[in-house]
């Protein structure tokens, strides 16, 4: 906690700070001002090495103002409205406030006031964005009207009035101080004033004009030969524009910051052009908006916004769009060229989701943002490759028919076998019915999807979800039903029962529908990825590959039934159950994996491997559903065991 004699100090030099001139956002009570509080939190962070260095205070004035701010950023922070993360802030205050007096180091200063700013700013909403991107050069006349008497007409410092201002004017051609410097820190000195400097708020200019002149100053620490050798760059290196994804990003962005992950010249030289020439983020990013990812990168950047302002759950449903309705559609043909990739993006893009949901701070979230991104960018590297798009178009057209046929090809046999082993075949009609008629919703489906509506990944992943949960739970049961008559004695009482009695018409569509559910669901999803990688080029390919799966599913059914027939009807049943209890391990895995994409069911990640064609999938929800249900069957399977050996005892 700080020293009392700071805390006297600070609430003295808040009473001082309510008589500056301010310039609210919106109204809110006395001294509540966000704005002019992160923009002393920025002032702090740039300047306290100017006042304090190894522990030794080197310019008593600025040491002075340093305290000053301090303080008042713990007084104006504590007036701010009530909020669930106000006292977080305010204990970073108090941190900052002690910090500062107890002359720590700069880094660790300039740390602690730079993390309190992002949280202030992810915490209440500041607002201040251009519309349009600003035109620097339009404010070198409005820089020599009003600037250069104090700042000097290069930005020096050393303009005709200067010498009397005290402390002194800043020089914008300082290059270590533009540095740490961002376009949206300069914007506020501008619209606010600095209290307690010669520093006067322009407020009457427009909101343009500021903007102007923000990136106008910002940009006077640099030569034209960086901005020249920046705009090279922007140009070559088009991971750097994931950066950038829009003004906003631009307006907050410093060179110390891209220097974290850019080399320090080339940061400088990036930042001296895009200060420069701020409208190159639009122009990026309406070239970016022609590729396969557009959407995803829109909707991201959206919910990254929406997440630092406070909006968590339009920041979730946004993140959600991102995937469902920009990545998802380009899954078939991605997987199809490089799967790890497709697994890698899939796992980052949940784990955004994650961090959303559990309230992670805005810079974490960031973070993870900025990493989909950089994925983003291999991605449309890899689905612009033409190189192999026949080759791939044929395999994922065979891969994607095979996978998804194979599911409901093991349950629509069982159930064909089954009733020919009970001499039901008067019954087969309503099986087959089930499946043609899914055939022929999916051919349905297939035309509504792609000349009359579009269907939303949401809506998609409910369907694949739901259905597929329902499809579990049936064969759950009828696997357990079937392990109790593969016992001896058992199917033969069974048989005899039922060769007597009339098929129910309960019992009529309940085959029916499972075998239609079964179907339906591998078809939608099938239909869907068939209109996601569909292209004139590759046409032929995706035909090909459609053609030679369904004769190898044909192959495979006719193994199948010739399979059974061989089999004795006891060995027939305990295989059959099996098959169709690991079966519903699959689906109730898929199916909470869908609902969890769809946003209905949580997601808690785990360090768990992926393995889509055993419905595994890394996260406590959908594996615990199925342990649940394999839990259920070998507990129905041990019943029946000891139901079979009571009578034999007896």
């Amino acid at each position: 906690m700080p020293q009392p004699i700071v805390l006297i100090q600070s609430s003295l030099l808040a009473l001082l700070m309510l008589g500056a001139t301010l310039l609210p956002v919106r109204a809110e009570q006395p001294g509540a001002n966000p704005r002019q509080t992160w923009q002393m939190l920025d002032y702090i962070a740039v300047d306290y090495a100017g006042a304090v260095q190894g522990g030794h205070i080197v310019s008593p004035g600025e040491y002075a103002e340093m305290q000053e701010f301090a303080g008042a950023v713990r007084t104006q922070l504590a007036s701010l409205p009530k909020s669930s993360k106000k006292p977080a802030l305010l204990a970073q205050a108090d941190q900052l406030v002690v910090a500062v007096t107890t002359k720590a180091e700069p880094l660790h200063v300039a740390t602690l006031a730079r993390g309190l700013a992002d949280d202030l700013l992810a915490s209440y909403s500041i607002g201040a964005v251009p519309t349009s991107p600003p035109v620097p050069s339009r404010a070198a006349a409005l820089y020599a009207q009003q600037c250069a008497a104090c700042h000097g007409s290069a930005g020096r410092g050393d303009g005709p009035t200067a010498a009397a201002l005290d402390p002194p004017p800043i020089a914008f051609s300082d290059a270590t101080r533009a540095a740490q410097r961002t376009p949206f820190a300069l914007y506020e000195v501008i619209s606010q004033g600095v209290p307690g400097t010669g520093m006067a708020a322009f407020s009457s200019l427009s909101d343009a004009d500021r903007w102007d002149l923000a990136f106008y100053v910002g940009g006077m620490a640099y030569s034209p030969q960086a901005q020249t050798r920046g705009e090279t760059l922007w140009h070559e290196r088009l991971e750097l524009h994931s950066k950038f994804p829009d003004l906003e990003a631009l307006t907050r962005a410093s060179e110390a910051e891209l220097a974290k992950t850019l080399e320090p010249v080339q940061a400088a030289e990036v930042v001296a052009y895009l200060r420069a020439h701020p409208q190159a983020v639009n122009e990026a990013a309406a070239g970016a908006a022609t590729g396969p990812l557009a959407l995803a990168r829109q909707r991201l950047a959206q919910s990254e916004r929406a997440y630092r302002t406070g909006d968590t759950t339009r920041a979730k449903a946004l993140a959600l769009s991102a995937y469902l309705d920009g990545v998802e559609p380009i899954e078939p043909t991605l997987a199809t060229r490089d799967a790890a990739l497709m697994r890698e993006l899939e796992a980052a893009m949940a784990q955004f989701r994650a961090k959303l949901g559990h309230g992670a701070m805005p810079a974490e979230a960031t973070v993870q943002a900025t990493r989909i991104r950089a994925l983003f960018d291999r991605a449309e590297a890899v689905l612009q490759d033409r190189h192999t798009d026949t080759t791939t178009a044929f395999l994922g057209s065979f891969t994607i028919l095979l996978r998804e046929g194979l599911e409901a090809l093991l349950i629509v046999i069982g159930m064909i076998a089954f009733l020919r082993k009970a001499e039901r075949r008067d019954v087969l009609p309503y099986v087959h019915a089930g499946w043609i008629g899914a055939l022929l919703a999916g051919a349905i489906t297939w035309a509504v999807a792609t000349y009359f509506v579009d269907i939303s990944g949401a809506n998609r992943e409910v369907t694949e979800g739901v259905s597929a949960l329902f499809a579990a739970v049936v064969l759950l049961s009828v696997g357990i039903w079937m392990h109790g008559k593969s016992f001896a004695g058992r199917w033969q009482q069974y048989l005899h029962a039922k060769m007597s009695a009339a098929l129910t018409r309960r019992s009529a569509i309940f085959l029916f529908t499972l075998a239609f559910v079964a179907v339906y669901r591998e078809v939608f999803e099938t239909i869907l990825f068939y209109i996601a990688m569909w292209s004139e080029q590759t046409s032929g390919a995706i035909v090909a590959g459609l053609l030679t799966g369904t004769a190898v599913l044909v192959g495979v059914a006719y193994w199948m039934l010739r399979l059974s027939k061989r089999l004795p009807i006891g060995k027939f049943f305990t295989i059959s159950s099996v098959l169709i209890a690991l079966l519903a391990v699959v689906l109730v895995g898929k199916g909470v994996a869908a609902l969890q994409e769809a946003g209905w069911v949580s997601q808690a990640l785990i360090a768990a491997p992926r393995i889509d064609w055993l419905g595994v999938y890394p996260s406590w929800q959908s594996l615990l559903a199925q342990l649940a249900i394999a839990t259920v069957a070998v507990a129905g399977f041990i019943l029946n065991a000891r139901s079979a050996r009571a009578p034999a005892k007896s």
